[in-house]
């Protein structure tokens, strides 16, 4: 179990760029779509926190990300990028590592 401080959750993936738009994000957690640690969310302002894992579907894939930081703004994406760790694990994407990795070698 995760605690300590927490944000609304459709706060979150708008400040962290997961969410083109705050009302996106909470379309997103009203759909009963997303999860956190494996809880199906129906509400936007379900607290996130760090080491949380959310799960939700995208662009016919699930991403899977662990929570690394709260922010207080929405902010460049290079700021939020730092927010998560991506953990989909996707054949496209394993494909890809693979070329960039024979390539470099």
């Amino acid at each position: 179990m995760v605690y300590g401080a927490g944000l609304r959750l459709d706060k979150w993936l708008w400040f962290s760029r997961l969410s083109k738009s705050r009302s996106v994000a909470q379309d997103l957690c009203e759909s009963r779509r997303l999860r956190i640690d494996g809880r199906v969310i129906d509400k936007a302002s379900a607290l996130v926190r760090a080491g949380s894992v959310l799960s939700f579907p995208r662009d016919g894939e699930v991403i899977i990300v662990r929570v690394e930081a709260l922010a207080e703004r929405r902010g460049p994406y290079e700021e939020a990028r730092h927010l998560y760790t991506d953990l989909t694990d996707t054949p496209s994407r394993n494909h890809h590592s693979r070329v960039i990795a024979e390539l470099a070698a």
